[in-house]
């Protein structure tokens, strides 16, 4: 009965501290690790191409591919985190109470980088679509790297701001040994409801709605050609095709990014949570950092181009960072 209580611990030569394994059936679990593996590798191979391509080329140099870079790079560090996060929900947890904390930290800054780097997208794609006459002196890459950097300590200070306690005393909360939990008091919850979710959702759900009304009002004016050559003066400048097609492609981006992110924070906000469903609307969220280089992939003819003399090797010859991608 000893060997049979120790074979269920997830520390059998700890007794009496250890925590009890998750039941769980055996196909199941190896199920979840495939999967889990085989998304993970995708995504950090996807958005590494992202990074390479954008970081690589000179043409890709420009304001908005530099917001892409930068939700790139949170995606990429996603799909490092993501079978982390899926066995942080009812498993053993075996790297120690210090590893604990700071996983849970990664998750916190991934996880608001990503959500401020798809505002500063929104942000971009408002003045390009709506205030297309100043777009280049208002939008320079200097102001972009700053907002980049800002949005990355920012959401850093926010991970330890929130993790305080735990990153203080790692493990304060572990009723035993393998377990990995992080507990959030009413003021902290409610300071990440409102800077994580509330705020930047309604920011982006308003700069979209504004982007959508103005690009369909241009594209009307454009194909009726009621601007007439007399008015010429006093007619507001409209955005240039390029710049709507991005807001398109953006706007797809930050439509699954809202799909994705929502669920995980309304059933939170239901209080209907459990561990079934914290594992899949976690992973729901992570899985979002999967699908943003796929559309990439199919709207941007650019990133194809960029794949395509990645794989060949291309990028390795002489001044080929100067090639032409656009």
């Amino acid at each position: 009965m000893e060997t049979l209580k120790g074979g269920e611990l997830c520390f059998p030569q700890l007794l009496n501290t250890s925590c009890m394994k998750p039941t769980r059936p055996h196909a199941e679990a190896m199920l979840i690790f495939i999967l889990l593996s085989c998304i993970s590798l995708l995504t950090v191979a996807l958005n590494l191409l992202v990074i390479i391509s954008i970081s690589h080329y000179r043409q890709l140099h420009t304001t908005t591919n530099l917001l892409l870079l930068s939700l790139a790079v949170s995606d990429f560090l996603a799909g490092f985190l993501m079978p982390v996060v899926i066995l942080l929900v009812g498993s053993c947890w075996f790297l120690g109470d210090f590893m604990c904390a700071l996983s849970f930290f990664a998750v916190f800054t991934i996880i608001s980088a990503s959500v401020g780097n798809v505002v500063l997208i929104s942000v971009d794609r408002y003045v390009a679509i709506c205030d297309p006459l100043y777009y280049p002196t208002k939008i320079t890459q200097r102001r972009v790297k700053i907002c980049v950097y800002m949005c990355w300590v920012c959401s850093a200070f926010f991970g330890s701001l929130i993790l305080r306690d735990h990153l203080r005393e790692p493990g304060r909360y572990n009723s035993c040994i393998g377990e990995c939990v992080v507990v959030i008091n009413y003021i902290e919850g409610a300071f990440d409801l409102v800077f994580t979710f509330i705020v930047p959702i309604t920011v982006i759900i308003v700069l979209y709605m504004r982007v959508f009304v103005v690009a369909v009002s241009q594209a009307r004016a454009m194909r009726s050609h009621i601007v007439a050559d007399t008015l010429q003066h006093s007619v507001t400048v409209t955005a240039k095709k390029s710049e709507r097609k991005a807001a398109r492609t953006l706007g797809i981006v930050i439509v699954v990014f809202l799909m994705c992110f929502c669920p995980y924070y309304c059933v939170a906000l239901a209080g209907q949570e459990n561990v079934a469903s914290a594992s899949f609307l976690v992973f729901l969220f992570y899985f979002n950092s999967c699908l943003n280089p796929v559309i990439y992939a199919f709207f941007y003819p650019w990133f194809r181009k960029s794949i395509k003399l990645i794989v060949t090797l291309q990028t390795l010859q002489p001044d080929s960072c100067d090639a032409n991608i656009l």
